[in-house]
């Protein structure tokens, strides 16, 4: 009897020659069951390993592979709606919402003027802009590490544009998955051009509209609704950047899709770093499910040794980066939880348990234990809410009205008069407010005298003002080279800072 070896190397499989020790014919039998067993197992293994070798949409050969998904129905699709609904609807009226006459958001990068929630800011408040983004980042880390990728799936603009208003069109004209792949498949007849001719129109229409709504985030509605009523000719170069911004918005939801989550999108690469067995994820419960086996209402799955999975494909014919989510998480995934209604109304039919499919972390289905916090969430807890205090904080010590007094730069002493030493300072003042300031300045102490040079300093909305003025102070007073001295800012008549300097006299006075 022959001893059979198998060797499955990396890339091939080797079947040694048998050793021979009956006849030929047995030789022969045991030689292709070698063989055969080979096969088997490459087979098996591309089956569950091959989802690792590339990313859905791109075939072996490297190919684009389209994904058709169908149309998702389920509970968690309708929260989904509604939350994309209320925030779609957010989107196109905050530009028509005012307060105190401004945008209640503007971000006018062009000309650094920026209202947040009806708060102006200027470049001097950048630094609360970085700590706030830092905030947000932090915030984005902790959620994913916790939750997954949950914000893809249910916040992220990609998604709720993609899903929301460009898919339900194409559904609209040209139908489910099934008509939509048959249609491109199919040679260009009248039907074809048509139904593609339309839905490439209304997708650049609604790119179009779409980039005139984020303009409205940058230079506002009012001027937008302006330029709309001038003539074309006296705007060409801004009317030719909203059309070639509009056509890249519409190819990124036209062809690249799904694309921009799995290749192009920084965020889902970091999941792969941030995630581990105690986040939340959209997961396959493989100890209730496996092994698979088709459904048949006559036998008990149990008692064949069936596992609640019925291998239907409906949650992968559901996902739109085309996944199975029986093989784990993946990069592809962005937890958009229609596997699980697609999962969960098998499961109905067929009288099973739900939650075959469900937001579940890897500890959860293997060891059967709840989320524990670790010491990677209470860092980045402990981190976010330190730096959400110190965002209060300078918050609530912003002041509305910014002022810096100093000596010109170079100058010296002067004698006013025979009785009398002035400094020519430079007051800088930057009027956060809505409305026209006109500025003042006095002396606290010592006793003094303050002359503007120029005009009355008068601020507009959001202007930055310079101003000179000269500090008179008796000689008797000036008895040091620097004399500390402290000013009061007064605007429309009502003190909004203090601010303490020093005045340059001689080294040493004769006051023979």
């Amino acid at each position: 009897m022959s001893i059979i070896r198998l060797y499955l190397l990396p890339g091939r499989a080797v079947c040694p020659e048998p050793v021979e020790e009956e006849s030929k014919p047995k030789k022969t039998f045991e030689t292709a069951a070698c063989f055969a067993l080979i096969k088997f197992a490459m087979d098996e293994t591309e089956e569950f390993d091959d989802f690792r070798d590339r990313i859905s949409t791109i075939a072996s050969d490297g190919q684009r592979l389209w994904v058709y998904p169908k149309k998702p129905k389920g509970r968690l699709y309708n929260y989904r709606k509604i939350v994309s609904l209320v925030l779609l609807a957010i989107f196109f009226l905050i530009p028509f919402i005012k307060v105190q006459g401004d945008p209640l958001i503007l971000l006018n990068i062009l000309e650094r003027e920026f209202i947040i929630f009806g708060m102006p800011f200027f470049p001097q408040d950048f630094y609360l802009f970085v700590l706030s983004m830092i905030a947000f980042i932090v915030f984005i880390v902790l959620f994913t590490v916790i939750f997954g990728r949950i914000f893809c799936g249910w916040l992220c603009p990609q998604t709720i544009f993609m899903e929301f208003i460009y898919r339900q069109i194409e559904y609209a004209i040209e139908g489910n998955n099934s008509k939509q792949r048959k249609l491109d498949s199919s040679p260009y007849d009248f039907n074809n051009i048509w139904r593609k001719s339309l839905k490439h129109f209304v997708f650049y229409l609604i790119s179009l509209i779409t980039v005139i709504w984020f303009l409205a985030y940058v230079i506002g509605m009012d001027r937008v609704i302006e330029i709309s009523k001038d003539s074309p000719v006296e705007h060409l170069l801004g009317y030719f950047g909203i059309f070639v911004i509009a056509a890249i918005h519409y190819l990124v939801f036209a062809k690249l899709r799904e694309q921009v989550c799995i290749i192009i999108c920084p965020y889902g690469r970091l999941q792969g770093v941030l995630l581990d067995r105690n986040s939340i994820v959209v997961s396959y419960d493989y100890k209730r499910g496996e092994p698979r086996g088709k459904f048949n209402p006559l036998e008990n799955r149990n008692d064949v040794g069936k596992g609640n999975c019925i291998d239907c494909g409906n949650c992968v014919q559901v996902c739109p980066t085309g996944i199975d989510i029986r093989n784990g998480t993946q990069l592809e995934c962005i937890n958009c939880t229609a596997c699980i209604d697609a999962c969960n109304s098998i499961m109905k039919r067929t009288h099973q348990p739900e939650g075959l499919i469900r937001y579940a972390s890897e500890r959860t289905i293997a060891d059967n234990t709840p989320l524990k916090f670790n010491v990677r969430i209470l860092f980045y807890s402990t981190v976010l809410t330190g730096l959400l205090l110190l965002i209060g904080y300078l918050f609530s010590q912003r002041t509305a009205i910014e002022t810096t007094v100093l000596r010109m730069s170079g100058s010296m002493y002067q004698d006013y008069d025979e009785t009398h030493f002035s400094n020519i300072y430079v007051l800088q003042v930057i009027n956060k407010t809505r409305e026209s300031l006109p500025v003042e300045v006095e002396v606290i102490k010592p006793n003094g005298e303050v002359k503007m040079m120029g005009d009355p300093l008068v601020l507009g909305k959001g202007e930055v003002g310079i101003a000179n003025f000269l500090l008179v102070l008796d000689k008797d007073d000036v008895k040091t080279s620097q004399t500390n001295v402290t000013f009061r800012i007064l605007a429309n008549g009502k003190e909004v800072d203090q601010i303490k300097t020093s005045f340059v006299g001689p080294n040493r006075l004769d006051t023979k």
